[in-house]
């Protein structure tokens, strides 16, 4: 119950989710259980606030392309009312993985632990003797 009283990474606190409710009205859910609101006031620019609330932990690449362009008021319609084509070439949503031992680590970088490839040209390796 703490958690979700003093950190925002394990989903929101719960006084956001009152602050967010309070103002805003139900737009929808996506298939990963993120809800979408929109505030009921325009904001000074003249438009309506859009707010996610993530299904689980807080992680933004969880969010469908076309949920991103409503909440980036790239379109005016959510996906409710307008939902985006998909083409045959789109791929499913794969997690962020950095920082995770699933991390793609490119043969001779320092994490896959690998050799560097040997340069070629003239570069010459810096030493402070020289």
């Amino acid at each position: 119950m703490l958690k979700h009283i003093f950190t925002w990474w394990n989903g929101n606190t719960v006084g956001a989710n009152f602050d967010i409710k309070r103002r805003s009205g139900y737009v929808g859910t996506d298939e990963y259980g993120n809800k979408y609101f929109e505030e009921r006031k325009t904001s000074l620019e003249g438009r309506h606030r859009r707010y996610v609330m993530y299904e689980g932990l807080a992680e933004p690449s969880k969010v469908p392309a076309d949920w991103h362009g409503w909440l980036h008021h790239t379109v005016d319609q959510p996906p409710t009312h307008m939902p985006l084509e998909r083409r045959d070439w789109e791929t499913d949503h794969t997690p962020n993985m950095t920082g995770t031992p699933y991390a793609v680590k490119p043969k001779g970088s320092v994490g896959a632990s690998g050799v560097r490839q040997k340069s070629d040209g003239d570069y010459e390796a810096w030493t402070p003797d020289a």
